[in-house]
């Protein structure tokens, strides 16, 4: 087995989209990469919720929903759990505006990907957490374009 398969099968993923069929096709871009334990939560109050209640590996999130992506992450990142409050969040959204991705990276993404979701683009996303020298350490970056 592969040394990404053996890491990935066991991650556990947290989606925040308000869009259900948004966040079944991100469920299933994560399948082609090995990940099966995935919640899902329908805006940014859910997903606070979730994510205390599932402590996931990585969060993939939207950005215009009820609780904004950007609210929710300035909560995750103000939780008193240091473990909760430095965990992986990943921006999934069709904003590429200037101020939204700077102020999701001031926020300490990890991660800022345009819609629709790219297999290879999720993954080396994943990989740059994973991999990452020091655990949680922002990776942020431009946004990545939503072709190839």
């Amino acid at each position: 087995m592969s040394k990404d398969y053996m890491k990935y099968s066991r991650l556990k993923v947290l989606i925040v989209d308000d869009g259900e069929v948004t966040r079944g096709l991100i469920r299933g871009v994560l399948a082609q990469l090995w990940i099966t334990s995935v919640t899902e939560a329908s805006d940014g109050k859910a997903g606070l919720l979730e994510l205390l209640r599932t402590r996931p590996d990585i969060v993939l999130c939207d950005v215009h929903m009820p609780l904004s992506g950007l609210e929710f992450l300035k909560r995750v990142r103000n939780v008193s759990i240091q473990e909760i409050a430095a965990t992986p969040i990943i921006m999934l959204t069709s904003d590429s505006s200037k101020e939204t991705v700077e102020a999701a990276t001031d926020l300490g993404i990890q991660g800022y990907l345009l819609k629709p979701v790219v297999l290879h683009q999720l993954k080396a996303r994943i990989d740059a957490i994973l991999y990452a020298p020091a655990a949680g350490a922002p990776t942020a970056g431009a946004p990545a374009a939503g072709e190839e």
